[in-house]
């Protein structure tokens, strides 16, 4: 799959599109274009398989799209399948099985990053997409302000090697959260909006095949303060556990919270039956930033698309990445073919239209909760409360994960119905 000899032997290459980024959401574009008969190159600047920091926790929205990509069987084979949720908080815990949907599994999967998205560039190459691999895209071709592709080098070629020219029709940007490609087109993130602070590690554990991923919603510091934020174990299945801890820019203190010193202090809160030990851990704990809420613009240009975690697109209710980026990979796809088979690059703006339409409401109910919580006294009495009702608890669940009924207004539909009525109300930022 390496493109890295095919980029150091060639001095140019015209193609319909290129990607920059071959996570979930380049990765996903890649495989959608090339499907559809698009001459397709995507740049990953890292070496597959490679290390990323994650959860690795694929819910249902997660695994459809990952089915929907041909890929159950491959899922099945190097995943870790678990049945859903168990939340723990102030001394309570409930299992929280994934709700019934008409249109996603009820289960997910936890499955390294550096297994899935090998998994998925692989699969865009079968499908025909030419992946380059260790190769960085350095800096934009630009012809009268407009982007017709990009200079990239082989990192194997050392940082004196000669640019390859990619120039393309149109140009996907998929290069993670800190998107140095997406800031060269002028791309900034909206500091109204919520960001995320996530870090984790893994560590050897008796319970590493857990039928459920493991989540608290009452983490502590040294101080034993509650914090605005979540903790995380989750079965991996190989003998491994990945547990992490979140904390939300909304907290007024966030700043000053070392969140390799949270890690610890959670690590020593958790059970003793997970065996979270200095002498079991796999090695250092690593962290990132999360832009939230479609908090990154602007996410489209006339010949440019910016996606997944480039263009702030995980979920401020959870965290959540993976799923947002395959699928505004998937709509970003579906913009650029039809660009592409009209000859009319306005099509373009489609892209905008349908992250606003699947995505707009729902996260602005989002940012409008994260502020809420950002507020530990407020977040003790909500989470206290809930954690008393296992009905509520599901509503939440079904909320938070983006995993509403569109056949039905059950009890989860009518609370948030109820709630984006208020968001609409309040004038977007």
């Amino acid at each position: 799959m390496s493109g890295v000899s095919e980029a150091g032997e060639v001095s140019s290459r015209d193609c319909d599109v290129l990607v920059v980024g071959g996570g979930p959401s380049g990765a996903a574009c890649a495989y959608w274009l090339a499907s559809a008969g698009h001459d397709v190159v995507l740049v990953e600047r890292k070496t597959y398989p490679r290390e990323k920091t994650c959860g690795d926790g694929l819910t249902p929205r997660s695994v459809r799209q990952l089915e929907d990509m041909g890929l159950r069987d491959e899922l099945a084979a190097a995943g870790h399948r678990y049945s859903g949720l168990r939340s723990h908080g102030f001394g309570h815990t409930l299992e929280l099985s994934w709700p019934s949907h008409p249109e996603l599994p009820g289960y997910g999967y936890v499955i390294t990053r550096k297994d899935l998205d090998a998994l998925v560039a692989s699969r865009a190459a079968k499908a025909g997409a030419v992946i380059w691999d260790g190769t960085e895209a350095v800096e934009p071709i630009l012809e009268r302000g407009i982007l017709r592709g990009a200079q990239v080098r082989s990192k194997a070629s050392g940082p004196g090697a000669d640019l390859v020219a990619i120039r393309s029709r149109y140009t996907v940007v998929a290069d993670g959260a800190n998107s140095r490609f997406g800031r060269s087109l002028g791309t900034s993130r909206n500091r109204s909006y919520p960001l995320g602070m996530a870090i984790r590690g893994y560590w050897y554990s008796p319970r590493h095949d857990e039928a459920w991923i493991d989540s608290w919603l009452d983490i502590r510091d040294k101080a034993g303060n509650v914090l605005p934020g979540y903790g995380w174990i989750f079965p991996v299945g190989d003998g491994r556990i990945n547990v992490g801890v979140g904390l939300l820019s909304t907290f007024n203190q966030w700043k000053a919270v070392n969140t390799s010193h949270l890690l610890a202090s959670f690590a020593e809160y958790a059970p003793p039956s997970w065996d979270i030990r200095p002498e079991t851990a796999c090695g250092p704990a690593t962290g990132g930033r999360l832009p939230m809420g479609l908090s990154v613009g602007p996410r489209s240009g006339p010949t440019w698309l910016v996606t997944g975690d480039a263009g702030g697109t995980i979920n401020p209710f959870n965290g959540e990445g993976i799923a947002y980026a395959y699928e505004s990979g998937r709509y970003a796809a579906d913009a650029v073919a039809c660009a592409l088979d009209s000859g009319d690059g306005m099509a373009l703006r489609g892209y905008e239209q349908r992250l606003h339409d699947e995505f707009d409401l729902y996260y602005r109910v989002a940012r409008a909760f994260v502020h809420v919580i950002g507020h530990p006294e407020i977040m003790k009495v909500l989470v206290g409360t809930g954690m008393h009702s296992r009905s509520l608890m599901e509503w939440v669940l079904r909320i938070m994960a983006n995993i509403l009924r569109p056949d039905e207004l059950g009890p989860a539909e009518a609370a948030y119905k109820a709630l984006a009525g208020l968001a609409r109300l309040v004038p977007a930022a």
